[in-house]
């Protein structure tokens, strides 16, 4: 794609295939020892998916009833036909920034911009909810998070350590979802093919439709959970620049990312309502950590819990790593900031990301009290209703993208398939809250005022021949490491060094008469505050 020369550095070379070069010579190549394979990919998929909101779908849809499974059955359609359709743009050009680079191929500049700002914003603003429900899932077993100041600390410190985790390159953070996404699938798989021993068909079948509404009512009210349970299937398409081989893993992650997820969500969800009846069930706050400790104790329910947390943060870790792909990608293009287009010797936008671990960082600390926290979930809920117009995007830019480069029957079939996936983002677009709607469709308008700053960005590169790209400097890797570890020395100071009488353990034993002396300092009581009056 050309060369730019920076101040003290070499030529750098946007290419995804020959090296980079920058200052000392450091190689900045996204080879293949850098990226993650086909099966990281589909369980990245996967992870994003299911994050955390698989852990409580039971009890959301037992207020509905057990005829929930059949909302199940219609929403995998709409979620096979949108992993289709991305697998399939995938294959015809498979550009890093997914729904991005989809809808700017075939809509123009303006439509790729917006994509990539509601994308990269809801991301933003959503990534926290999941740092938020992974450490609340810890709170059971470390107590001390429950007082507010530690607990928005411990979020701040997973933020970070997943920022420094994607900046020490994809293949790293695709091990680290691997392994915490079949550790979330531990207990949803066991639910799914275990729990059948302790499964009741009368209990299932006697809450089959508790709303007290028609069939039909109820099976569209299923969909406002359901539908919502595959945002993140576009994850391995957005991430294509990470992917090895993506014209060929991309597709094969992202139908097998969404099968795995519908596969899981289906099972446990069912067998979950025929252990538990729907009443109970409704209003449980754990609902697979309550089924296996119906099944099996105590144990088994923490051992859940854990797994849950796990699986969550773990999502954060996959979720980061495509709000920085993203970035890049139209920073690449002269669309967005070109701080987002700077690599590290690992290929990875760290500088970006930097950016966006701080913006997270102002949101804990803005939302620790409960009226913040409640507007910021509001804010939260407008993002993620955003992140349904890049899939209606795409859908339809199969259309315009796959016109003379697939067979014709192929093209007809696709297209059909893509308009299939528009219904279903539209259904559940639909199906959100007016008023937050309304003010999605307002954000969506205002980005036609932003855009011409990325006019202007446009025109200097086209004028100035500059190429977007260059080093992000080390020492941002370095901060970024420096921040998590301070974090999370305030966090254990504030969560266990401001305890006392605790039963400290010593190197060696202390002199009696210095034993003695903080004996007595432990046990003296603090002198009285005057408040200036006399008695």
């Amino acid at each position: 794609m050309g060369y730019g020369f920076y101040p003290g550095q070499v030529a750098v070379q946007h290419s995804c295939t020959e090296p980079v070069y920058g200052k000392g010579g450091d190689t900045m190549a996204q080879d293949d020892s850098n990226k993650i394979g086909v099966v990281a990919a589909t369980l990245m998929v996967a992870g994003n998916m299911m994050g955390s909101g698989v852990f409580m779908l039971p009890a959301n849809l037992a207020a509905i009833g057990s005829i929930a499974l059949l909302g199940w059955l219609i929403t995998c359609v709409g979620a096979i036909a949108l992993a289709l359709t991305f697998a399939k743009l995938a294959a015809i050009n498979p550009a890093a920034g997914g729904p991005y680079a989809y809808t700017r191929q075939a809509f123009g500049d303006y439509m790729g911009y917006q994509t990539n700002l509601i994308y990269w914003l809801a991301n933003v603003i959503g990534n926290v909810g999941l740092a938020v429900a992974g450490i609340g899932y810890l709170t059971h077993f470390f107590p001390a998070l429950k007082n507010p100041l530690v607990f928005a600390l411990a979020q701040i410190f997973v933020i970070w350590l997943f920022t420094y985790a994607n900046m020490l390159g994809p293949k790293l953070v695709g091990r680290v979802q691997s392994i915490t996404t079949l550790l979330a699938l531990m207990p949803i798989l066991g639910m799914a093919l275990l729990g059948w021993f302790w499964f009741s068909k009368e209990t299932f079948l006697s809450g089959w439709n508790v709303t007290g509404e028609s069939d039909v009512r109820a099976i569209s009210a299923t969909l406002n959970f359901t539908l919502w349970a595959f945002i993140g299937v576009e994850s391995a398409s957005v991430s294509a620049g990470v992917v090895k081989n993506p014209r060929r893993n991309v597709p094969i992650a992202t139908v097998g990312g969404v099968i795995l997820a519908a596969v899981s969500y289906v099972l446990s969800s069912s067998v979950i309502m025929g252990m538990i009846p729907a009443k109970t069930l409704a209003v449980s706050a754990a609902p697979f950590a309550d089924a296996a400790r119906l099944a099996l104790g105590n144990t088994a329910a923490n051992i859940v819990a854990l797994c849950a947390a796990l699986g969550c943060l773990g999502s954060l870790a996959g979720w980061t790593l495509l709000v920085g792909q993203s970035a890049k990608a139209a920073a690449d293009d002269g669309l967005f900031q070109n701080v987002f287009s700077r690599v590290n010797a690992k290929g990875v936008p760290s500088s970006g990301l930097a950016i966006v671990a701080a913006l997270m960082t102002l949101q804990v600390l803005a939302t620790m009290s409960p009226t913040a926290s409640q507007q910021f979930g509001k804010l939260a809920s407008i993002a993620v209703i955003m992140t349904l117009l890049p899939y209606i995007y795409s859908c339809i830019s199969i259309k315009v993208l796959g016109y003379r480069e697939l067979p014709p029957n192929q093209y007809a079939l696709y297209t059909l398939i893509g308009l299939v996936g528009a219904i279903y983002s539209l259904t559940a677009l639909l199906g959100s809250d007016g008023e937050q709607t309304r003010w999605s469709l307002i954000f969506v308008i205002a980005t036609i005022v932003f855009y011409s700053a990325a006019i202007t960005r446009k025109r200097e590169i086209e004028e100035k021949h500059i190429h977007p790209g260059g080093i992000s400097p080390r020492w941002v890797r370095y901060a970024t490491l420096a921040i998590t570890l301070v974090v999370l020395a305030a966090t254990f100071w504030l969560s266990v060094g401001q305890h006392e009488h605790l039963n400290l353990r010593r190197r060696a034993t202390l002199p009696g008469l210095l034993k003695e002396q903080l004996t007595i300092e432990k046990t003296i009581p603090p002198l009285p505050v005057s408040d200036g009056t006399s008695h």
